[in-house]
């Protein structure tokens, strides 16, 4: 079996054109659904085995992509035929040429195309390190495409809805446009061959068959990325885009060379998903030697494995394994996880590439009703092992659950599998500003915490000043007691207390950069005790702070957004109007029509930035960041009067 993946923006056509690839010979099996966000289509071509998988469009979906294209032999971007939508499909090319996979460019709906083809290639050029050579030209009447030519075969195919195209004379009034694209094409590929770029100097007739033989040997080294034309919604251009597939696609052994940096890897886990009454269950995809029930992958034995094929035997029955470049799919076999290939012994993080785009999209989650609670938080556990694109920690204000996503459809969609897969009603909140405080001003106090209660007293006397330090230095203890008035046993104590009071902060904020130092104090020979000066520390700070001039500090982030060019400008209004200050803005090495754009940037509004540049960008960019410092704010914005 071969294995491809089917990717592109959104409403570009790629559902259609996967079923309609799948649909060529009539003979498909079962299409397995990952959450609408990926699915698997097996299905048989002039007899042999092949599988598509088709990545839902969307800058919040692609995460999906990576374990997919790890998987696959090939990719097939699926693209709009509108020059002014080449923006859309940046970030898959990024994503395929960054997976280093042979990969063909579909321009689809080529009958709705109004301007001229090349515009459309030109156009995505801007965002592809890799050429992109036209494959066919398009025949027109009327102003409309009812046609294409192969420039290797030098074949006119007509356009008929719903049936394969029909071979025809090339129009004359084609041949010398013809030609002029011929010419170029072969130009393309001179670049990778040195032979035919002799013929091309000798102006010798290159025959279709070394053509063919040196268009499959770039395809697959990944040399360029050839485009084909057509409208699967009428069956146009399939059968020609499916037949280049089967020629031109390497097998499996070239996918699993292509992971062999990662160890001796016998399979990689493509799709998951969670399944009511049945649990996790994995598409695995076996790269070198087959896979059965029992057999050692990923350091522990597999549960039940039912092949994934085309036919009536497809799925279900009794699993009797599956050979190297077959799909299988994998139930109780919890060491698994989607993101992730397989040795026999243990297992590997899929490569950088194949990992999702930084989750900056932040939400608590917490159950509606309160007896979920525990359910809800070995659910959570469960998702994180088959969507490598959700990140849990603990919020620490809140003790909630803080889940780092994609985005908005994609909380939507995790609340979604919680409520149909595990029972569990959840909601999303927005995660309080994460602020703190400091001090402007030194202050010296001293405090007794003195207590009797019948049984052995509490005595513990400090005095101890705080004064301020500069952003970023966090917290300093020191003591300059002298003579044995607080016992050494007793110091560390005062800074536990100390600790405890700027944790809990004066109005619930911590406290940060200020210095406590322990000048003198006293205590008793009977009553003192670790815990009494902790108590006294604990105190002394907290009247202190009441009188140092405290004021709030926000977190201020820095942020790199990774942007199509054309969009750049746009974002200083964006950002600006978030009270970002922008530090500037470079062309991003190795990422083709894409800029960097760098900005600080406050933590209360990263949600924000979510949203405007999904909108701004039309859902192209993405965004990394991290802690910078602290900055004064205004109590307004954030506390209630």
């Amino acid at each position: 079996m071969r294995v491809f993946t089917i990717l592109g923006p959104s409403q570009s056509g790629k559902t259609t054109l996967a079923r309609a690839l799948a649909g060529l010979d009539g003979v498909m099996g079962k299409r397995q659904e990952t959450a609408a966000v990926a699915a698997m289509q097996p299905f048989s071509f002039m007899a042999e085995d092949w599988a598509a998988i088709d990545i839902a469009g969307g800058a919040e979906n692609l995460a999906q992509a990576g374990p997919a294209l790890a998987a696959s032999d090939a990719a097939v971007l699926c693209v709009p035929a509108d020059p002014e939508a080449a923006v859309l499909a940046a970030p898959y090319l990024r994503k395929v040429e960054e997976a280093g996979i042979p990969a063909f460019l579909f321009v689809n709906r080529i009958d709705q195309a109004t301007g001229r083809v090349a515009d459309i290639i030109a156009a995505l050029q801007t965002y592809s390190n890799h050429s992109i050579v036209l494959r066919q030209v398009p025949i027109r009447e009327a102003g409309q495409v009812v046609g294409a030519v192969d420039l290797i075969s030098e074949r006119a195919w007509k356009y008929i809805e719903g049936q394969p195209s029909a071979l025809i004379e090339l129009p004359p009034e084609m041949q010398d446009r013809e030609q002029a694209a011929r010419v170029e094409m072969l130009e393309a590929l001179a670049d990778f061959d040195d032979h035919l770029l002799e013929e091309l100097i000798e102006d010798k007739t290159v025959l279709a068959e070394e053509a063919y033989e040196i268009a499959t040997r770039v395809l697959q080294r990944s040399d360029l990325f050839p485009a084909l034309l057509g409208a699967a919604e009428h069956s146009n251009g399939i059968l020609r885009l499916m037949k280049s597939l089967r020629h031109e696609v390497p097998q499996v052994d070239a996918t699993r060379k292509r992971l062999s940096e990662l160890g001796d890897v016998v399979a990689v886990g493509c799709m998951a998903d969670q399944v009511k009454h049945l649990g996790k269950t994995v598409l695995v995809r076996a790269l070198d030697g087959g896979l059965g029930n029992g057999n050692p992958v990923g350091g522990s034995t597999l549960g039940g494995l039912a092949a994934v094929a085309a036919g009536a035997e497809a799925t279900g029955g009794a699993a009797k394994g599956i050979s190297a470049g077959d799909v299988g799919q994998a139930v109780k076999s919890d060491h698994l996880n989607l993101g992730y290939c397989y040795s026999a012994d243990g297992s590997a993080a899929l490569p950088d590439w194949a990992r999702p785009r930084p989750s900056t999209y932040r939400r608590l989650v917490m159950p509606v009703h309160e007896r979920d609670e525990t359910r809800l938080s070995a659910a959570l556990e469960r998702l994180v092992e088959i969507d490598p694109a959700v990140r849990i920690e603990q919020d620490a204000i809140s003790g909630r659950a803080l889940l780092h996503l994609q985005g908005p459809l994609h909380l939507r969609r995790i609340l979604a599998t919680l409520e149909t897969e595990f029972g569990i009603e959840a909601m999303g909140e927005i995660v309080p500003p994460a602020l703190c405080e400091t001090i402007t001003r030194s202050v010296e106090i001293q405090h007794r915490h003195r207590k009797q209660s019948g049984g052995a007293g509490q005595f513990a006397d400090v005095v101890i000043e705080i004064s301020p330090l500069p952003r970023g230095s966090g917290f300093q203890f020191s003591d300059t007691v002298k003579g044995g008035a607080v016992p050494k046993n007793y110091i560390p104590s005062v800074e536990a207390g100390a600790r405890d009071a700027l944790r809990e902060g004066h109005r619930g904020h911590p406290v940060v950069d200020l210095a406590v130092t322990l000048k003198d104090g006293k205590h008793h020979s009977v009553d003192s005790s670790d815990y009494a000066f902790r108590m006294a520390g604990k105190n002394a700070v907290r009247e202190a702070l009441g009188q140092a001039g405290l004021v709030l500090l926000q977190p201020i982030m820095k942020v790199a957004i990774h942007v199509p060019s054309v969009f750049t400008g746009g974002l200083v209004p964006v950002v600006s109007g978030m009270k970002g200050q922008i530090l500037g803005f470079a062309a991003e090495e190795g990422a083709a029509g894409w800029d960097v754009f760098e900005t600080l940037l406050p933590l209360a509004a990263q949600d924000e930035l979510c949203h405007s540049l999904a909108s701004a960008t039309r859902g192209t960019a993405w965004f990394e960041t991290g802690f910078d410092h602290y900055e004064e704010a205004r109590r307004a914005d954030f506390e209630p009067a």
